[in-house]
């Protein structure tokens, strides 16, 4: 145990090379995460101590740690191995008894080897850190992890009737699809609005009603290692820059008093939980060397797998400072493929003078979109003022793990927006499977549009939908905000009332204005006027088949309408 220079302590795991009795072994040999997480869950249910490789090096320097009598089993993928043969090439190293199996998928091949599992927890496999945090509550209630989408949900469905399960766990977001296949098997659902801290704690909370303990390990979810497939201890995530205020206030709540970090990477934000948070902290940021080359063992990294991650990138385009308004202007860019939510501290410097001020909630930003927040400030005096930002965000309004600081310089506008718009109706086309907001433009001006939806109750997660783009309206017209959802009776049961809420403004990327309205849900679906363009096509292609279709005269050859019984030539009988 080394002590680190902020009061951690760091952990390098001292583990045997040559163990002294032959034990059984199971290697994972794939490139696919879900692999290695199936693999590894299964052999610690059967007794045999799981490996995975990391990479191709990885294929021998591993085998320095077994004895040539240990019994190995090697479970390969048969389109993503890191080595072909793989259990040929342990045997050539002198290894007694090696059987290597290959697999297309093992999660739901290994779910139906293990006849004696009763319970499942099902996840979708693009959250990867889902299947971090379920690992241990997994291990300890013996419940097998499934990871289940619209693709392959018949596949599983078919085999959760022939297992009949006890318990099934629904752990975060997953396809409406999967949903509705597993209602008939009445699941336990933990997701709170897609939040995976909040949910990272729930799931923690079950653990901690089977075996309560004062030891979690630590980590943001987005690889796997060895100690997180175990019963011992469970997961609570930290983020990578901040530790979330409910990952906080659990653990203020909770009798924990100790925390181990796996890995090095996130020593500054478990600093942060031992200084404010009082628990003490250890980081296992190494191994012992199993290579035995040199006159002195070095330690090794920690074998560790790296799973799916949501890769968020929020910047700063902007600050302006309007003279006209005396207002505050920061524009937000989200260059990312997915939602973000911010919320910013600022401090303003204007010479000698400074003003404070800031988000009391989250604020959310489109994917690949710009969002303007605007603040009442003091009228600035001097001409070289700076803007110190400090925001926090991520995924989710409580996941806000990243942090975005540093100094930007203010310019100077001076612009009256004098725009106007009102929201005249907001209803949901059911044929286009789309929310629709018809926008009015009520000023003298051109008018850009940023619509959202905001806390709709969708599949049970309180959500805000965004627009597929900003509206261009010109003076006195109108325009429809689209936005893409897919609603069942459920939805719409909860959901009565529908929230909107607009950014609009002269400039496009400085959307200084909000308007909001609420309107009743109404339903729209296809009417006649939807499908009368399609009905005079079909009509068309049929008269036109019609005068492009004849018939041949068997006694003259002359061609006749379809409909004629006699030659219109030489009066002969057409067939």
């Amino acid at each position: 145990m080394i002590c680190g220079k902020k009061g951690l302590f760091l952990l390098v795991v001292i583990l045997l090379v040559t163990p002294v009795l032959a034990t059984d072994r199971l290697i994972i040999n794939s490139k696919d995460w879900k692999d290695v997480y199936s693999g590894t869950i299964y052999g610690n249910f059967i007794g045999k101590s799981p490996d995975f490789l990391t990479s191709t090096p990885h294929a021998t320097l591993i085998l320095n740690g077994y004895r040539t009598d240990d019994d190995l089993t090697v479970f390969s993928s048969r389109r993503f191995p890191w080595i072909s043969g793989y259990g040929s090439t342990i045997k050539s190293r002198g290894f007694d008894s090696v059987e290597e199996e290959v697999f297309d998928s093992l999660s739901l091949e290994l779910a139906r080897e293990l006849d004696d599992i009763k319970n499942f927890i099902i996840l979708d496999d693009s959250y990867g850190y889902n299947a971090i945090a379920v690992a241990p509550y997994a291990m300890l209630s013996r419940s097998y992890v499934l990871f289940a989408d619209k693709t392959n949900i018949v596949e599983i469905e078919d085999f959760l009737d022939e297992r009949q399960p006890e318990s099934i766990l629904i752990y975060g977001h997953i396809d409406r699809e999967v949903f509705n296949a597993l209602e008939r098997f009445n699941p336990e659902t933990i997701n709170e609005d897609g939040d995976r801290f909040a949910n990272n704690v729930e799931i923690v909370k079950k653990y901690m009603e089977i075996k309560e303990t004062g030891q979690v390990l630590l980590t943001n979810g987005e690889f796997i290692e060895e100690s997180f497939m175990s019963d011992q201890y469970p997961i609570l995530f930290i983020g990578r820059n901040n530790v979330p205020d409910k990952i906080k206030e659990y653990v203020k709540s909770s009798t924990i008093n100790t925390g181990v970090l796996i890995g090095n990477d996130l020593v500054g934000t478990a600093t942060v939980i031992r200084r404010e948070l009082g628990i003490s902290v250890f980081v296992k940021f190494a191994r012992s060397a199993r290579d035995p080359d040199g006159p002195i063992a070095q330690v090794e990294d920690l074998d560790i797998f790296a799973v799916p991650r949501v890769f968020l990138d929020l910047n700063i385009s902007g600050v302006r400072y309007n003279k006209f308004t005396r207002q505050l202007e920061v524009t937000y860019r989200n260059d990312a493929e997915v939602v973000t939510y911010f919320k910013g501290s600022y401090t303003l410097v204007d010479g000698d003078n400074e003003q404070s001020f800031g988000d009391l909630d989250a604020i959310f930003i489109g994917p690949q979109s710009f969002k303007t927040v605007v603040y009442d400030v003091e009228p600035l005096v001097g001409d070289s003022a700076f803007l110190d930002v400090f925001t926090i965000f991520g995924e989710s309004k409580n996941s806000l793990e990243f942090i975005l600081d540093g100094r930007w310089a203010v310019s100077t506008v001076d612009i009256k927006d004098d725009t106007d718009i009102e929201l005249r109706n907001a209803y949901y086309d059911t044929s286009k499977e789309r929310f629709e907001v018809v926008i009015g433009n009520i000023g003298k001006k051109e008018v850009f549009v940023d619509t959202e939806i905001i806390d709709i109750i969708l599949q049970g997660e309180t959500l805000t939908l965004h627009s597929e783009g900003i509206l261009d309206i010109k003076p006195g017209k109108s325009k429809k905000a689209r936005l893409l959802a897919v609603l069942d009776e459920r939805d719409i049961e909860a959901n009565p009332t529908i929230r909107v809420r607009s950014f609009y403004g002269a400039r496009e990327s400085a959307l200084v204005k909000i308007i909001e309205g609420e309107f009743e849900l109404v339903l729209r679906g296809p009417t006649l006027i939807t499908y009368l363009p399609t009905v005079l096509l079909i009509i068309l292609i049929i008269l036109v088949l019609l005068s492009i279709t004849k018939k041949k005269c068997d006694s003259c050859g002359h061609k006749n309408n379809k409909f004629r019984k006699t030659c219109k030539k030489c009066g002969h009988k057409l067939k």
